[in-house]
């Protein structure tokens, strides 16, 4: 990589990382996850000892080999964990992971990718970016290796439901860079969250429509005048987060397809939006909503939402138990549960079977050995290891089939992010396919409720396109100015009183300077070639 062209991604890598985390969702504990088979559709070669590879021979290599690997982590022991250590040992690859908490991987990224010392494995590009090293030669064309890796084959290739895969992710000349991950999203996830025993307490019904969640937060306003109804952790994507309800976020936020008019929009310059700051800005003008709301840190919110600060909020399903744990001790009736959506679409958003966080292999003389081991980690073998651990060592499978943690029994419920931090399992970076048995899937009663509630209620997703080089280009070099300006011009209407209907249209010539239309033409031209195949 020269350092001219190191220097020319680092100054937007920012930007684009600040996208891959909207797309791509949570990290940490927050993941998103959903239900792949437990074994290999095809015919394949099983390893007695360690299940089903899908045809791959293990050790994976002639001799050791050391990989690099920077992953999104709190744990500064991963190298010394079960789940690295038996990777090399049913391997032969030794692991150096070059581990970094979700707040700084990012910056720590852009100084990496900056310097041109690469990991042999990372993630956390955009699609554009990631194209852009792969022209430069410094990246791993999967498509060329296809022949030793049969679980990525079997997924993304032999599969017709799965194959747009390789035109979607591919770049003009029909090179694939970025490595997918398959089965890791539940169908429901995140939401509305709301305090049932407060709400029981003082006879309010949880809403179902826009105007009963209003009237809700007013009452509790009026019972607990010292208190903001509705408080926040994830600052300015909240904006994100309520516009799914307001129908003009999806998939490829800040963009949407709108399925009445067959056409992309941009989501900040709708009027549907523009409702729902109008909404958001009642509830702050109000008092209804926590003035900090943009700015919140988790664990203030946290404090919050655990005494009797705020009674409402959006998040990780997660948090139902979490918190119920956290306080249990001092006030045994917490409960926390999944609230009904917000906005007039009453609808909440689907998340797909295939998704990428852009997992990428260096060009370099070990990357027969890399792409090696990320199919490995998207067998069915693989999949067990990173989501349950060692059969015998971290689980076992008690007489009801179900996975056991002997060394956890002790703890009342089992989380991923407990896993990580005693085995190694669950890192953000590393999960490739899921095992149905983890205890992900294993909701709880209160998550469980949440999956049955939004059934019929979530948003179709939106087409996945495939962009040329060139509008992948355009697309990076016109998100970032577009999305500040969005934001800064979101939060100043929410806060600001005088803002109004002037305002607005100020925003809007304001967006069509800085290119809306020209970003939205882009996908409404890969619509057309979409539509024609």
């Amino acid at each position: 990589m020269t350092r001219k062209w190191s220097r020319r991604l680092s100054i937007s890598l920012l930007a684009a990382m600040m996208l891959a985390v909207m797309l791509a969702g949570c990290s940490g504990g927050n993941r998103e996850s959903a239900n792949p088979p437990a074994t290999s559709d095809t015919n394949t070669t099983t390893n007695e000892d360690y299940g089903d590879t899908g045809g791959l021979k293990l050790p994976l290599v002639d001799k050791p080999v050391e990989l690099t690997w920077m992953v999104v982590s709190d744990n500064t022991r991963l190298n010394d964990s079960l789940v690295i250590k038996e990777i090399e040992r049913r391997t032969g690859i030794q692991l150096n992971i070059q581990a970094y908490p979700s707040a700084t991987y990012g910056e720590k990224l852009k100084a990496v990718v900056a310097s041109g010392k690469l990991p042999d494995l990372f993630h956390g590009l955009t699609m554009a970016e990631i194209n852009k090293m792969g022209a430069q030669g410094v990246l791993t064309p999967i498509n060329k290796y296809l022949d030793q890796l049969p679980n990525f084959k079997q997924l993304y290739v032999d599969n017709p439901e799965n194959n747009w895969v390789m035109k979607t992710y591919s770049d003009d000349k029909g090179n694939i860079y970025p490595w997918p991950m398959y089965g890791v999203n539940r169908d429901v996830n995140h939401g509305f969250l709301y305090r049932k025993d407060i709400f029981d307490k003082n006879n309010i019904k949880l809403w179902t429509n826009t105007d009963e969640f209003y009237q809700a937060l007013k009452k509790l306003k009026e019972i607990y005048p010292n208190s903001y109804p509705y408080a926040s952790k994830t600052k300015e994507y909240i904006f994100r987060d309520w516009g799914y309800g307001w129908g003009v976020v999806n998939n490829e936020y800040p963009a949407f397809f709108d399925e009445k008019t067959h056409q992309w929009k941009f989501t900040f310059t709708q009027p549907e939006y523009k409702d729902m700051l109008d909404f958001m800005k009642k509830l702050y003008n109000e008092g209804l909503i926590d003035p900090e709301f943009l700015t919140d840190t988790e664990a203030s919110w946290t404090s919050k939402m655990t005494n009797d600060k705020s009674f409402v909020t959006f998040d990780w399903i997660g948090r139902l138990d979490m918190f119920y744990n956290q306080v249990k001790d001092n006030n045994p009736n917490y409960n926390l549960r999944y609230g009904n959506p917000v906005g007039p679409s009453n609808k909440i958003r689907s998340l797909p079977k295939i998704s990428s966080y852009g997992l990428v292999v260096t060009n370099n003389e070990k990357k027969e050995a890399a792409l090696k081991l990320l199919d490995y980690l998207s067998s069915p073998s693989g999949a067990e290891l990173i989501m349950l651990g060692v059969k015998g060592k971290s689980f076992d499978i008690d007489a009801n089939g179900k996975v056991v943690y002997p060394e956890l029994k002790d703890v009342p419920n089992v989380d991923i992010k407990m896993l990580e931090e005693k085995y190694g399992c669950w890192v953000e970076g590393m999960y490739l396919r899921a095992d149905k048995r983890s205890v992900y899937f294993n909701f709880t009663e209160k998550e469980q409720e949440a999956q049955d509630m939004m059934k019929g209620k979530m948003e179709p997703l939106d087409p996945m396109l495939k962009f040329t080089d060139e509008e992948n280009k355009t697309k990076a070099d016109l998100y970032p100015e577009l999305y500040k300006a969005a934001v800064e011009f979101s939060t100043q209407y929410v806060l600001t009183k005088s803002y109004g209907d002037k305002e607005w249209q100020d925003w809007l010539e304001k967006a069509k300077k800085l290119g809306v239309d020209k970003y939205i033409d882009l996908y409404n031209q890969a619509q057309k070639r979409y539509d024609a195949q």
